[in-house]
């Protein structure tokens, strides 16, 4: 069977596979590989006997801002289907503390992870330190730079079986950020923030080691890569990018422009299509869209 899905792949350079048909522990792998990387809740929640419990999740998000909620999942364990300690919490006790993660705590939130019995402390055992909150009953993480107090509005089941997930929806009333990660304006500076996400097996990223702005589709209309013109839309030197940098422009230059462009840099004018769109390609690689269209209009 292996076999065959390899010599298949091979033949058309794509693994299709149905679901049903591979082991859940193979599906899981290929969820987290593919769907990264992912932010992480470290939930801190507590029993109905005052027991702490700490837990990081990364089957995590924001899903609302008015009213605030954000979701996580603890999903039941692959290999046996139990359940895990924090979602047997928010049964009980429906509070929750989401901290934020950065990369400073990012060793000790791994330690936390670590699924000692019931009862222990993984505050105490990751060496993270206990701040009281204001509303609820659950702890925070004094060393997170951003923590979420939440009520618990509902906890929906996906299945019942090893592998399927259990959606907390977390309403926020109240959130403490510290004041290292805002700037002047009191928004948060992601770079300060400093977060790490999560990937498939063993790996995490570093957000500030590879952020890139992209200029947003909202206030503009971008002409679309459709009315680039074929000759440009077909090369073989810019990428399905470059064409989505060249295609969210709102108007492409004047001929008045272009022409003016190339007057100041007749050599352009004799390059072939190759040479022009590799020029091109440099001005995008500037963020230089402007200059880029004058060169690929240039006749």
């Amino acid at each position: 069977m292996v076999y065959c899905l390899y010599l298949s792949f091979k033949t058309e350079k794509m693994l299709s596979l149905n679901p049903k048909d591979i082991p859940t522990a193979k599906l899981h792998s290929y969820l987290l590989s593919a769907v990264a990387p992912r932010p992480i809740a470290l939930a801190s929640t507590i029993d109905t006997d005052g027991n702490p419990n700490l837990s990081p999740f990364s089957f995590f998000n924001v899903f609302s801002a008015n009213p605030p909620i954000l979701i996580f999942s603890p999903a039941r364990r692959v290999r046996d289907n139990t359940t895990k300690h924090t979602l047997e919490n928010v049964q009980q006790v429906k509070e929750v503390v989401i901290n934020i993660v950065s990369y400073n705590m990012v060793q000790q939130m791994s330690l936390s992870s670590t699924e000692y019995p019931k009862g222990v402390n993984e505050f105490e055992k990751a060496g993270f330190t206990m701040l009281a909150s204001d509303k609820i009953k659950p702890f925070r993480v004094a060393e997170s730079p951003v923590q979420f107090e939440c009520k618990v509005n509902d906890i929906i089941s996906l299945g019942n079986k090893g592998g399927a997930g259990n959606l907390i929806l977390c309403e926020v009333v109240k959130l403490h950020i510290h004041a290292s990660v805002l700037d002047e304006n009191l928004a948060i500076d992601q770079k300060e923030l400093d977060v790490v996400a999560r990937a498939g097996g063993s790996f995490y990223t570093r957000a500030k080691d590879s952020f890139f702005e992209i200029p947003k589709p909202i206030s503009t209309l971008g002409i679309g890569i459709d009315t680039i013109p074929l000759e440009i839309k077909n090369s073989t030197v810019l990428t399905g990018n470059d064409l989505g940098l060249l295609g969210n422009v709102e108007k492409l230059p004047t001929k008045e422009v272009v022409n003016k462009f190339g007057q100041e840099n007749p050599n352009i004018i004799c390059l072939d299509s190759i040479k022009k769109h590799k020029f091109a390609k440099s001005f995008l690689e500037k963020g230089d869209v402007l200059s880029a269209w004058k060169v690929l209009l240039l006749k």
